[in-house]
């Protein structure tokens, strides 16, 4: 049996049990926390509610009006009109510990989730080494509960060392408590090691999470097409994203293992989710903010911050990608947070890493592209952020507002102004092509469990 690993540090006095990871975690008594002049968002509610949040030992104790008289010594935090939500989920961030900790250590990486307002994140396996077997999980979990800031979740390689020849250890790996499998970085090459794979997770409900690029076809350092010729550089074509879609899709179609398409970026590949949900295929995907706001033109001046990997594309696949949030075809929104040291973005474009970090300036960025425009409403991405990841990774009591379920919740603006500075960022890495960019809808306040782990202009008082 394996020995639980060290607790929390937080102030509460409740014993949480995890059904997947087996630990139970044992806190003090903390004093009642009361939300009161806010406005509440259930992700499966369409419109804002005014309510007040009564939070007990680390749980929603009750949602609704007329709270005060409850609560005999709560600590109060007027939100003074600002919205509260269930703590946002992304189910697709790069951390880099073990291996890479100059770019970003599981600690700082959990700060930057808890400043952009993620109190769930999933973390991808392509560190060094490859979080390929049990004892690499524990390590992550265990990292996380130090830091103690946002709740960390692996994900378990789906190859041994990504390396796409033999599937890793797949059953004791979920044992010991990855939410899913994949070789982000690079897909899965082998039909033949897919078609295993989808077989394996099947026998125990587990979950494959795709980074979908034909490998043969890839290479190029942006999307393939005339700006890249243009440019004098390499493309990466839709097709490499497209052509491991539709192959997974047919390999999965008489298996019927959960799968999750990543970073989706392509007019082709959300229409081929489209028609496999439409034929009741068990697919699930997610969009990252870059490619619903930037197209293949930002690479124009060779800034490296603007290469990533699925590459930016042109304006009819962001358009796509938006139309694909609207109909429902692209449930959940995720970051990519991407993470990479100053001297290794400051390299020629064709050499430097792909990636950009997206934990602090998600909320904003998603406002934007989606809010702002009329696309969808704030409820629904909410939902997007919430309640849709909880579903995808199986993760109960989060992602909601349930009163009974775990007291993670975030507080925003949605209005209020700032540019973003990544000399201010929480993360180690400063990668990022919205540098500057003016933006609204502000992070004022995370809690994880019931205690605050970041905050930013919101006042409480003690009754």
């Amino acid at each position: 049996m394996r020995p639980n690993p060290p607790p929390f540090k937080s102030s509460q006095e409740i014993r949480v049990r995890s059904s997947r990871i087996g630990y139970t975690v044992t806190t003090m008594e903390s004093r009642p926390t009361l939300f009161t002049n806010g406005k509440l968002i259930h992700p499966d509610r369409s419109r804002p509610r005014e309510e007040e949040l009564l939070v007990v030992d680390g749980r929603i104790a009750q949602c609704g009006t007329g709270l005060k008289g409850h609560a005999p010594r709560a600590k109060v935090i007027d939100l003074q009109g600002r919205y509260l939500s269930p703590g946002f989920i992304d189910i697709h961030v790069h951390f880099r510990e073990p291996g890479q900790e100059h770019k970003e250590t599981i600690a700082t990486g959990a700060a930057a989730a808890a400043a952009g307002g993620f109190t769930t994140v999933c973390c991808m396996p392509n560190t060094h080494p490859a979080l390929d077997d049990p004892a690499q999980i524990e390590f992550v979990l265990n990292q996380a509960r130090r830091a103690d800031l946002c709740r960390v979740l692996p994900f378990g390689a789906i190859t041994k060392g990504r390396e796409g020849k033999e599937l890793a250890e797949l059953r004791l790996m979920h044992e010991a408590g990855t939410v899913g499998f994949s070789d982000d970085g690079v897909g899965v090459g082998s039909a033949a090691v897919m078609n295993k794979a989808f077989q394996y997770v099947k026998m125990f409900d587990g979950l494959i999470s795709q980074h979908c690029e034909e490998p043969t076809l890839s290479g190029g350092p942006m999307n393939a097409g005339l700006t890249a010729n243009r440019l004098g550089l390499t493309g990466l074509p839709a097709a490499a994203e497209e052509l491991m879609i539709a192959r997974d899709l047919i390999l999965n179609r008489a298996i019927g293992a959960r799968y999750h398409v990543q970073h989706i970026s392509t007019a082709g590949a959300v229409e081929l989710v489209r028609q496999a949900r439409a034929n009741q295929q068990c697919v699930t995907a997610e969009v990252a903010p870059h490619h619903l706001l930037l197209t293949e033109e930002a690479c124009a001046e060779y800034d490296t911050h603007t290469k990533m990997n699925p590459p930016l594309r042109t304006q009819a696949d962001v358009d796509a990608c938006i139309a694909g949030v609207v109909d429902g075809t692209i449930e959940v929104l995720a970051t990519d947070h991407a993470p990479h040291a100053r001297e290794e973005k400051e390299q020629e474009f064709d050499r430097a890493p792909f990636g950009i970090v997206g934990l602090e300036t998600a909320f904003p960025l998603y406002l934007e592209a989606l809010v702002r425009r009329k696309h969808i409403s704030l409820p629904k991405m909410v939902a997007l952020m919430t309640l849709n990841p909880a579903r995808v990774i199986r993760e109960e009591n989060v992602g909601t507002l349930t009163v009974g379920g775990r007291a993670d919740v975030t507080v925003f603006d949605p209005d209020e102004e700032w540019t973003i500075d990544p000399a201010r960022f929480k993360s180690k890495s400063r990668n990022t092509p919205f540098a500057g960019r003016k933006v609204r809808g502000r992070i004022k306040m995370t809690m994880l469990e019931g205690r605050v782990v970041y905050q930013d202009g919101v006042e409480s008082q003690v009754r």
